[in-house]
This record gives structure tokens, C-alpha cells and sequence, in this order.
């Protein structure tokens, strides 16, 4: 009787371990499988372009070489009107993260800065120049560093910018979306996102 006993709580003790180990793979598996579905939707999109724009300006260009002291100059300037397709993306194969598998917590390091591409078409009118003050490539140089400076202030006070944030967020919220629904937590400078709106509100800070 007692060899009988024995016999069953060693196959019990046998089954109990069996199903503990199977559970723990099979635990593992579902934790691999879930970290890279974060990692593949993290890679999905490697570059986005989130933004684009059309701006115009209008630059006059002058330019005086005095000539016999003050007396007599040379003079040349430039009506230039400018076209300018601007691109604003994130590359986010640069978006540093980690996964915390024994926690199931993923957390944003570093988030991508914003590219700004401008891409501008110059038309010139009313080109005159004094023989002794002729156009020369360092003009058309100064004319073209004037004007990205000058489009670059315009795309930074238009709402431009921001759109490019909003939707970067967006992208972000999609990869909340998926921790949440795998049971992870989504984490930013060690502050945890409960919902798209905490994300949203951090959304200044996290860009910034």
C-alpha cells in the first residue's frame, strides 16, 4: 500500500512539474512573441515623411563697393523671388528604446529630431551691375544662404512644425496602442503613458 502511495505522489509530483515547466514555456513563447511584435511595429516604418509645405519670398539684393573713398560707388542688386517646397520628417530608425521583458515595460529613450528640408526654386529679376561691382558666385551664394535663413524662420513660425509633431505622436500612440493591448507598459523619461491624451500632453516635452 505504501509502495502504491508512493508510486502516485511521485506521478503527481512527475505531472505538477511536467505542467509547471510547460506553463513557463509556454509563458516565455507568448513573452517572445509579444516583444517582437513591439520591435517589428518599432521598425515598420524607418523613415516618415509627416509634413509638407509650399513657402514664397520676395528678396532684393544690394550691393555697394565705394570707389575713390566715398565719393563714387559701384552698385549691384537683385530682385530674386523664391519658391520652396519644404519637407519636415523623422527618421525614426534614430528612436532609441528599451525593452524590459522581465517587467514588460517598453521605454522611449530618444526620440528622432526633425529634418527639415528646403528645397527652394530662384527666379532673378532686375540684375544690374556696375563694371567695376560685376555678379560674381559669392553674390549668388549670399543670396541663397540669406534666403534658406529667412525660409527657415518662416517654416518655424508656421503651423508647419507642429503638424510634423502631431504627427509623429500619432505614430507613437500606435505603438502605445500595441503595448497596451499585449499587457506592457509604455514608459517616456521614466513617466509611465496610461492613455493617447498623456501622450499628447507630453507630447511638448517629449519633442523638445
Amino acid at each position: 500500500m505504501k509502495k502504491v502511495l508512493a508510486g502516485a505522489l511521485i506521478a503527481l509530483t512527475s505531472v505538477l512539474i511536467y505542467k509547471s515547466c510547460a506553463t513557463d514555456r509556454q509563458e516565455k513563447a507568448v513573452l517572445e512573441e509579444s516583444s517582437l511584435l513591439i520591435q517589428h511595429e518599432l521598425k515598420q516604418v524607418s523613415r516618415l515623411i509627416v509634413s509638407e509645405g509650399y513657402f514664397s519670398e520676395v528678396y532684393s539684393y544690394k550691393d555697394s563697393k565705394a570707389l575713390f573713398g566715398a565719393l563714387v560707388t559701384a552698385d549691384k542688386k537683385a530682385l530674386v523671388v523664391v519658391n520652396a517646397k519644404v519637407q519636415i520628417s523623422y527618421d525614426l530608425g534614430e528612436l532609441v528604446y528599451e525593452l524590459d521583458e522581465d517587467v514588460k515595460v517598453l521605454k522611449l529613450k530618444i526620440l528622432p529630431e526633425p529634418e527639415i528640408d528646403i528645397n527652394p526654386d530662384f527666379e532673378y529679376y532686375d540684375v544690374s551691375a556696375d563694371y567695376f561691382n560685376p555678379f560674381e558666385a559669392g553674390d549668388y551664394n549670399i543670396i541663397k544662404d540669406n534666403v534658406r535663413t529667412s525660409l527657415l524662420q518662416k517654416v518655424n513660425e508656421s503651423p508647419l512644425i507642429s503638424n510634423a509633431e502631431n504627427r509623429l505622436l500619432s505614430e507613437l500612440s500606435r505603438i502605445y496602442v500595441l503595448t497596451r493591448s499585449l499587457g506592457w507598459t509604455l514608459t517616456y523619461d521614466g513617466k509611465e503613458i496610461t492613455s493617447t491624451e498623456v501622450l499628447f500632453d507630453l507630447g511638448e516635452t517629449m519633442i523638445d
